[in-house]
């Protein structure tokens, strides 16, 4: 069966950030997206290039039934890719056409505390679950981003302990002694207090950093098990997503094969 286009209008965009743009979709085409149960529910963003229509993953921050929107938040650097200079300079009125959304993690009530962390890229996702955390539930939570400008309010219900975490510059600008196997987001997780009782655990950002530092770390050596633990790249620094797509089938064949 085809996958389904759904086509929604440009609302209105909202700067969160030095780096972060919040692009608000709704009318019209809201009828025709059907939202999900997932926190991390995504969206196959389709754009235009001169080569053919190209695919980039969103996370969907939110969806408004009053409103009728959902929102999108994109990490900007200049006229750097192709979804963020969009999000950057896009005019209420303008459309855009996504598959999706799908998605695979939701906060689990009968964890006894919950573990999130990521960087920008992740910011989206990890700020839909924080929100919807119940009431009073312990979680730490790591971001990784470029200095404190970068940094939002992340409202919840729960008992949340927030650690920005500064990497000195962009994704892309800083060495490799700040990104990949030396991100200070690793140092940061790793180093953090683990509570009592069953976490649960959702870690996403630069594969480098995630798949082989913090993985192994959470599945081994933490022993968390596969049910309770969605971790995953999002992203691979020097790759642009297509790439990373070969990349990330690579790997997992290579993990089958052991």
């Amino acid at each position: 069966m085809a996958r389904k286009r759904t086509t929604m209008t440009v609302a209105r965009t909202e700067q969160l950030s030095s780096h972060l743009v919040r692009v608000h979709l709704g009318d019209p085409g809201f009828d025709d997206f059907t939202a999900n149960e997932f926190t991390d529910a995504y969206v196959k963003l389709l754009f235009d290039r001169p080569d053919g229509e190209v695919m980039r993953t969103y996370t969907v921050r939110s969806v408004d039934t009053v409103a009728r929107e959902i929102a999108i938040d994109f990490v900007v650097h200049g006229d750097e890719g192709i979804a963020g200079p969009w999000a950057a300079t896009v005019r209420p009125g303008e459309q855009i056409t996504f598959f999706g959304p799908s998605g695979a993690y939701a906060p689990r009530a009968d964890a006894d505390w919950h573990l999130l962390a990521g960087d920008e890229a992740a910011l989206p996702a990890i700020s839909a679950a924080v929100e919807a955390l119940p009431e009073g539930a312990p979680a730490k939570v790591f971001v990784e981003v470029a200095d404190a400008s970068d940094e939002i309010a992340l409202p919840s219900k729960a008992l949340v302990d927030i650690t920005w975490v500064h990497r000195g510059g962009a994704a892309h600008e800083v060495g490799d002694d700040r990104a990949g196997d030396n991100a200070p987001l690793i140092a940061a997780v790793r180093d953090a207090q683990w509570l009592p009782g069953q976490a649960q655990v959702f870690i996403h950002g630069e594969a480098q950093a995630v798949m082989h530092n913090l993985r192994p770390y959470i599945r081994r050596e933490r022993e968390i098990p596969a049910e309770f633990a969605s971790i995953s790249g999002y992203w691979r620094r020097g790759r642009t997503e297509e790439g990373f797509r070969v990349w990330k089938k690579d790997l997992a064949e290579a993990e089958t094969a052991r």
